[in-house]
């Protein structure tokens, strides 16, 4: 928890060296961050009229608050304006003013009018016709969702500590192109854009001595700009459509070679995209089905005598994995369990459990583990003797797998072993039995094949 924390303050300390202190002048407006993207698409053999009458949020959502309702929309209602100067930024478009048309016309009148008081009726007083568009640009800002993801983290220690909360807000957006000639939808394409929002606050608050009292607050609060995020995602809506549109040869490029680049650039993005989730992550098969680890074990016994302490041992163990998310595995272990003065004793054992990963895709995952064991230990003399010093277990724990390479990860897990009677320390005392606790380290070398990935990915989705 104190790690993350402080990669959120680290990671956000530039919002928190520069911080306003006196008010700004007018600027030019920010170039988002996808309008290279625009600009860097192959020219238009000829530029295609494109009129847009509204494009207009869909959502019909206000900004969300955490201090009851507010009337303002939570997305900009100024949707058609951008998505004109995306047309023109992108060199595809020649973009006619059809928002406001009935302003447009009425001062193409007022123009009429006073060429015929001007010339007294006599002459040429008409007006250079409007330019008709070959295609309708129509959609809108079709959903908001607030809160995708949220969470954060924090620590206090005697009055010291820091946290930080985060949350991602999406923004989706459609944009499909009309032939004027016969009204068919020629392409629709979509994309979306997340909102992200953070808040960093650090404080003190402490006695330093009698009647001292020490209070210390910083923090800050981001919110990407709304108004960005709708941008972006316009702007990729347009660049998708020229691209798609070349691809199925709805329009052409001017230099047909480019053009052949950027479309296999694209279509190599589009099949990235289709292979990452929600939030971006590429779900992939990691592990393959069946594993063999070697790992250290430190046992804490805890029973009738005192003084407890940790005992060293190993542990060696064969999974299979039926599927991402169980498995199934066999280990025998060897070690010691005992106090520091009273009880020691040599200890092996043999068990069979279910483990479930919480995240079987990703490199990193947590997961918990359950199951049976048999567990022998040492006589009087020594030996290990099956059927006077042998007793069932259960176990159960929980851990964390890192994948450090393609076929090896690091392991570490907790776990809890009850035995079912109360001999492990030779001394039958009190109501509940001896149990011990261990905890595992190690490496889990993986080999042979992975299953296949479709079908793993698809149950995962």
């Amino acid at each position: 928890m104190v790690l993350v924390t402080t990669m959120l303050t680290l990671g956000s300390c530039g919002a928190y060296l520069h911080q306003p202190m006196q008010s700004s002048r007018a600027r030019i407006g920010e170039v988002a961050q996808t309008n290279h993207l625009l600009k860097d698409l192959p020219k238009a053999q000829q530029k295609i009229i494109a009129a847009v009458y509204k494009f207009q949020d869909q959502t019909g959502q206000y900004k969300p608050s955490d201090n009851g309702g507010s009337f303002s929309t939570a997305v900009t209602q100024g949707g058609t304006t951008i998505l004109m100067r995306a047309l023109e930024d992108s060199g595809w478009f020649v973009p006619i003013e059809r928002e406001n048309i009935s302003n447009l016309l009425n001062e193409r009148k007022l123009i009429r009018s006073s060429h015929m008081q001007y010339n007294g009726g006599n002459g040429n007083n008409a007006v250079p016709p409007l330019l008709f568009a070959g295609i309708l640009l129509e959609g809108g800002i079709v959903s908001y969702d607030a809160n995708v993801i949220t969470g954060g983290a924090g620590l206090r220690y005697f009055g010291v500590g820091s946290s930080g909360q985060y949350r991602q807000d999406r923004v989706t957006v459609y944009l499909r192109a009309i032939s004027t000639n016969s009204g068919k939808v020629l392409k629709t394409v979509y994309t979306s854009k997340t909102i992200l929002s953070q808040t960093v606050d650090v404080g003190v608050f402490r006695f330093v001595s009698f009647k001292r009292l020490l209070e210390f607050e910083t923090g800050f609060t981001s919110t990407e700009p709304g108004e960005q995020a709708v941008t972006e995602a316009i702007e990729k809506a347009v660049q998708i459509m020229v691209l798609e549109g070349m691809e199925e040869g709805l329009w052409q490029a001017e230099n047909p070679a480019k053009a052949e680049v950027a479309i296999k650039n694209y279509q190599k993005e589009k099949a990235e995209m289709n292979a990452t989730d929600l939030n971006g992550r590429r779900p992939e098969v990691q592990r393959s089905k069946s594993s063999l680890g070697i790992q250290l074990t430190g046992n804490l016994y805890v029973g009738d005598f005192g003084n407890s302490t940790v005992k060293p041992g190993i542990d060696v163990s064969y999974s299979y994995l039926a599927n991402p998310w169980w498995s199934i595995s066999a280990s025998a272990g060897y070690g010691t369990l005992g106090t520091k003065e009273f009880f020691n004793s040599k200890a092996t054992y043999l068990d069979l459990s279910g483990q479930y990963r919480f995240l079987p895709f990703d490199k990193v995952t947590p997961y918990i583990t359950s199951g049976f064991g048999l567990l022998v230990t040492e006589d009087a003399a020594g030996d290990f003797n099956l059927t006077k010093k042998s007793q069932l277990k259960f176990n159960m724990g929980f851990g964390m797998e890192y994948m450090v390479q393609k076929n090896t990860g690091l392991d570490i897990s907790v776990n809890y072993n009850y035995p079912f009677n109360d001999r492990l320390d030779n001394t039958d005392h009190g109501k509940f039995n001896d149990y011990y606790w261990q905890i595992k380290g190690g490496v889990r070398l993986y080999f042979g094949q992975k299953p296949p990935e479709g079908r793993w990915l698809k149950r995962g989705e």
